[in-house]
């Protein structure tokens, strides 16, 4: 395929690298990497080996000590110029991500074009890395605070946002004067071995220090392991399951190291007696099928006043009837398929749960065979009727299963339903009522990190803080003042006077 050849993504490639040169040898085992989209075989990887792990890690702390001392705008033009030349590679790098992880072009080109949204915020924050001046109660002092690079920041991504994730925090990490050690997924490393491929082509013309930016890629017992315990990280940002979450915050914490955790997500949209349907329908269906439900912010619950379940069920219904499901390489298709066969089995549990608690599969449901979907990675987009108390709706199922749930009474009924689930990422609400909308948002509304009104769950704009509570791990990455998690922040104190006033009036002589 001509994109895989644009990219540099050659038969076998390695796992391992500096930013300025790859490690590994030829004669290494590969792992085959499979596309979900027609299950042919795509290309090999070498995964990297624990010496070549610690060879990596030592390359970013040594790269780190060099960076930080550059000036954060001159940090700004590297990462505007690594914007440019992802425009350069947008379109391949598009198709890779839809062939490789499996979502439709359009998002794969989506997801690249987040990537360069984000160049461009991180250019204009490398010039508003501000800290705070405050008045002093000591006569002729001044006080301020100051952010200073932090170090090595690890970044763990997953499967189903490949790249832009992983630029959420390496482009604001890089103009924090932080470098980036970067541990993609094992299920879609070619993305990021094509990234790096590209920053390399910058860091070659740029001269930059060998270890701003690497990678390794293997299996957590071998260096995922050693880079949630390695002391060179005092930073690692993780996107993944709670449980994955879990365990490795526990590590990082351990070693008093600091964690970013974009976690699990259990989203509910809420449709009052006021909503407009007109926005409330497709924004529904966009939200609980996109990335065939792959996403973190994925729609998984719909909250429906009984006033209007009739209406919104026929017409999802409809909706979902209607969905073209095939490759996502071809646009005009809504779902393309999961992940992989594990991922299909796990949306056929999780509808026989479903029914075994008292549930009703209104549509959709079936694995899909035949020609087209070879892979056996294809299913039907299901929608359930069911009850927020039932433990499956109370998990996160990364499929797309929409859950349908009746509420009566006010909207503080509907939101005491959506906050009770033990995850807080993503949430919204569709109405026309000002007190209705403004209740959703205030203390005693959604319990999320995110919460939108007459807009869905799923996709952020990188302008925002994106993370979100309990369960989902508290994390913020992206926009907002999200860069301060990058750096280490300093309180100062200069006395310019004669004298040693004390703080608090304290007298001691000598």
């Amino acid at each position: 395929m001509d994109f895989l050849k644009q990219l540099g993504i050659k038969e076998k490639n390695m796992g391992a690298s500096t930013g300025r040169q790859w490690l590994g040898s030829e004669a290494g085992d590969a792992v085959t990497i499979i596309s979900p989209v027609d299950g042919k075989p795509i290309a090999g990887v070498v995964p990297a080996t624990v010496e070549e792990y610690e060879r990596v890690a030592a390359a970013a702390h040594q790269g780190f000590l060099k960076w930080r001392q550059v000036p954060a705008p001159q940090r700004g033009e590297v990462v505007r110029k690594i914007g440019n030349r992802l425009r350069d590679y947008k379109e391949p790098l598009g198709k890779l991500v839809s062939y490789e992880m499996g979502k439709s072009v359009q998002e794969g080109y989506g997801e690249v074009q987040e990537m360069i949204d984000i160049c461009d915020f991180a250019v204009g924050q490398s010039r508003q890395l501000y800290g705070f001046t405050m008045h002093s109660e000591r006569a002729s002092h001044r006080l301020y605070d100051q952010y200073h690079p932090l170090g090595v920041v690890g970044v763990i991504s997953a499967f189903n946002f490949p790249v832009a994730v992983w630029s959420w925090n390496a482009m604001i990490g890089t103009v924090c004067g932080d470098s980036i050690l970067w541990k993609p997924s094992s299920k879609v490393p070619l993305t990021a071995i094509a990234v790096m491929n590209i920053i390399g082509e910058v860091m070659e013309e740029e001269n930059l220090p060998e270890g701003v930016f690497s990678m390794v890629i293997g299996k957590g017992a071998t260096v995922g392991d050693r880079l949630v315990n390695d002391r060179r990280l005092p930073l690692v940002s993780i996107t993944g399951s709670t449980v994955v979450g879990r365990e490795a915050a526990q590590k990082i914490a351990g070693r008093f190291g600091r964690a970013i955790l974009e976690l699990g997500g259990n989203n509910a949209i809420i449709v009052t007696a006021n909503a407009d349907l007109k926005l409330a329908i497709p924004a529904t269906v966009f939200g609980a099928v996109g990335t065939a439900g792959q996403r973190c912010t994925t729609t998984r619950r719909l909250i429906v006043h009984e006033s209007l379940y009739d209406r919104v069920t026929s017409s999802l219904v409809k909706a979902y009837q209607g969905l073209r499901i095939g490759s996502p390489m071809d646009e005009a298709n809504h779902v393309g398929p999961l992940i992989d066969r594990a991922a299909v089995e796990d949306f056929v549990r999780a509808l026989g749960r479903a029914e075994e608690e008292g549930g009703v599969i209104l549509t959709g449901g079936q694995v899909l065979e035949g020609a087209g979907y070879e892979s056996g990675c294809y299913v039907r987009p299901a929608i359930v009727e069911a009850k927020n108390e039932f433990s499956i709706v109370q998990e996160e199922t990364f499929a797309p299963i929409l859950y349908l749930i009746r509420y009566a009474g006010p909207v503080e009924n509907a939101i005491a339903i959506q906050n009770d689930v033990v995850q807080g990422l993503s949430s919204a609400i569709f109405t026309s009522d000002l007190r209705e909308a403004e209740a959703f948002l205030s203390c005693r509304g959604s319990d999320c990190g995110l919460a939108n009104v007459n807009i869905g769950t799923s996709g952020a704009e990188i302008g925002g803080a994106f993370g979100g509570e309990k369960e989902t791990g508290g994390g913020r990455e992206s926009g907002s003042d999200a860069w301060k998690a990058y750096m280490r922040r300093q309180t100062n104190t200069i006395n310019y006077g004669m004298d040693l006033p004390l703080a608090q009036g304290i007298k001691f002589e000598i």
